[in-house]
């Protein structure tokens, strides 16, 4: 037998992505040109192209390898958990180069693609990446194709108001991504969440060969961060962050391993804490890895970032599912949610340190409020567009999955050595 995936949809999902890709490739050629001017040609012929490259390459692989090997822990989800990753970044990749070109030119008027325009693309589909954590395994490819459009136009619309409105940088904009992915792909699962039968349930669960494959994405993950979080700003501040981040990093893993066997009952030690928790120092000093001093700083951060997010890693899954009936699939909200939110905080701190010399006390309060409004707008966007989305995604015109048939390859994947399918 084959697969019981709709029809409707198998003739859907090919011909509205092929459409799709066709119509993105008659706007490159209508909109797009490459920077080919003589100081681009310079820094292409001299050394100044390696560091971009090597960070584009950096930020390429967290997206395709480390988010993908991430969420990639599900027993019988492993196939659709990486090739679904990169089918979102590839897509959203194409969307964030013009919607980024039209947003910082005002116009619709012709893009000029730079290596940059394209690395800042691959960050802003992250966003996507992320929140698909939240809801893998409920949806199915359509889904996340609308999911893809909605979220990247959201986020480029969110760094814009930052930049022109705020007076945000680019990096400042950009290191927004956790929190706002981690609640627009909270919003969007409580739109989508069911109750979940008991079969569905042990679907759900991990396993030792998939949990090795999750662990290699968080390497792949650590390892890079620290190119992540310093990718847009300039040389002196690049090298600080870096610095900062991996402190961040080193505690937080450490920080994490111990707290996971010191809240065992029998003193063990869990994958998926693992997975999740080591990254949480990277998260948390993003914004601020540039403005820190001091190590012992970005370690203490790592620390925190750790203890938070064990906490929610061992709280939260229970308060979300029968309370506030959010299913959160890989656990985005204490990955990237919770030391978002504890990087935020800190971000907007370490502003006020730097700005305890104004004479005006009235404008420090200005600037402070102005931050803060900067982070609660990156929360509240999260929020609101993703429970749009997830509104939407909630249409029978998408033919989602049966609850029944939630995080199982075969409802995508042909599985020729199975003598029956569903």
């Amino acid at each position: 037998m084959g697969s019981k995936y709709p029809r409707s949809i198998r003739g859907c999902l090919p011909l509205w992505t092929l459409m799709l890709e066709v119509v993105f490739i008659l706007i490159f050629f209508f909109f797009t040109n490459y920077d080919s001017s003589s100081q681009n040609q310079k820094k292409i012929m001299g050394t100044q192209v390696s560091l971009p490259l090597a960070v584009f390459q950096d930020v390429t692989i967290m997206a395709a390898l480390g988010l993908g090997f991430l969420n990639s822990s599900l027993c019988r989800y492993g196939w659709s958990s990486l090739a679904f990753n990169l089918f979102m970044l590839a897509l959203g990749v194409q969307w964030a180069v013009l919607l980024d070109g039209w947003l910082n030119q005002g116009s619709f008027g012709k893009v000029v693609i730079e290596l940059s325009s394209i690395q800042q693309a691959t960050m802003s589909a992250m966003s996507v990446l992320i929140s698909a954590g939240a809801v893998l395994g409920k949806t199915n490819l359509v889904q996340m194709v609308l999911m893809v459009l909605m979220e990247v136009t959201a986020f480029g619309a969110l760094r814009m108001v930052s930049k022109r409105f705020l007076h945000k940088d680019d990096h400042e904009s950009m290191m927004q991504i956790h929190v706002f992915a981690a609640y627009f792909g909270l919003a969007a699962s409580w739109c989508l969440s069911r109750p979940l039968p008991k079969g569905v349930e042990e679907k759900e669960k991990r396993t030792t060969s998939p949990s090795l494959f999750a662990m290699l994405g968080t390497l792949f993950l650590w390892i890079f961060w620290p190119s992540f979080n310093s990718a847009l700003l300039d040389i002196p501040s690049r090298k600080t962050a870096v610095f900062n981040t991996y402190y961040a990093l080193a505690a937080s893993a450490v920080t994490a391993i111990s707290m996971s066997a010191l809240t065992h009952p029998q003193g063990k030690i869990n994958m998926a804490h693992i997975h999740n928790a080591v990254l949480a120092g990277g998260v948390a000093v993003g914004a601020s890895g540039h403005q820190i001093s001091f190590p012992w700083i970005a370690m203490v951060l790592g620390l925190v970032a750790g203890l938070i997010s064990i906490g929610g890693a061992k709280c939260l899954p229970v308060c979300f599912n029968r309370v506030l009936g959010i299913h959160d699939t890989c656990g985005v909200h204490y990955t990237f949610g919770l030391p978002g939110l504890l990087g935020g905080i800190t971000h907007i701190a370490m502003l006020m340190i730097f700005s305890t010399g104004l004479s005006n006390n009235t404008m420090l309060g200005f600037l402070v409020l102005i931050w803060t409004g900067a982070f609660t707008l990156s929360v509240a966007m999260g929020l609101a567009s993703g429970l749009l989305t997830g509104l939407l995604l909630n249409l029978k015109i998408w033919r989602a999955p049966h609850v029944a048939k939630y995080f199982d390859d075969q409802a995508f994947w042909e599985f020729p050595h199975l003598a029956v399918g569903f």
